[in-house]
């Protein structure tokens, strides 16, 4: 569950980064790509490690709201999935080139 949520967060921060403030990022970057922990947070910032907490949790839930208002990690991870069924469906020879089109269509649609 830690891992999941681990590689959500990645995945929410590479796709909503910039909506953040620089300290919002930093605290985000420090903890989940840099896998520092809150006291060392706290302690290069000068500040409590309930105030990085609370900096962090207040960040992922604006992740989750950007997320459930602009679903580009679902959109991203329905291409993936597209486009894998399509690579395979072509390796193997079980779509036609009508299936193949039709699924390339399906793509664009998701823009």
């Amino acid at each position: 569950m830690l891992l999941e949520k681990t590689t959500r967060m990645n995945f929410l921060f590479d796709f909503y980064q910039a909506l953040l403030t620089d300290k919002q990022r930093s605290y985000m970057e420090l903890y989940y790509l840099d896998d520092h922990s809150l006291g060392e947070i706290a302690e290069s910032y000068a500040i409590s490690r309930q105030a990085v907490y609370d900096n962090i949790r207040r960040t992922e839930a604006m992740l989750e709201e950007y997320e459930n208002k602009l679903c580009l990690l679902e959109k991203f991870q329905q291409r993936k999935l597209a486009i894998e069924a399509l690579t395979e469906g072509i390796q193997n020879g079980t779509l036609s080139p009508n299936e193949q089109i039709q699924m390339l269509s399906k793509l664009q649609e998701w823009d």
